[in-house]
């Protein structure tokens, strides 16, 4: 799993049938710091996730096994949008304090 930010929305008409009604968002990669790393992802989001929300995701096999996306053909899901985040006893992030 990793953390992200939400930095965007694909959107594509032609596509896997089964990909149909899913909402595919791009994800940025986000260090503990929440700063931006290398790396996005495409994913398939099973939470109701929005632009510029902080998110957990799952790849790789681990990305079919939510209710949303069990069977897809997706690589990478958003699975949890944080709402705190706390390293070695202190809060670096809360989502009523963003935004």
């Amino acid at each position: 799993m990793f953390l992200g930010k939400v930095v965007g929305t694909v959107v594509s008409t032609q596509k896997d049938p089964k990909l149909r009604g899913g909402k595919l968002l791009v994800v940025q990669h986000v260090t503990m710091d929440l700063e931006p790393a290398r790396g996005f992802a495409v994913a398939m989001d099973s939470v109701g996730a929005g632009q510029g929300e902080l998110v957990i995701c799952a790849s790789g096999s681990s990305a079919r096994m939510t209710e949303v996306t069990e069977g897809l053909p997706v690589d990478t899901v958003i699975l949890g949008i944080v709402d705190s985040l706390e390293i070695e006893g202190k809060i670096v992030f809360r989502k009523e304090e963003e935004g």
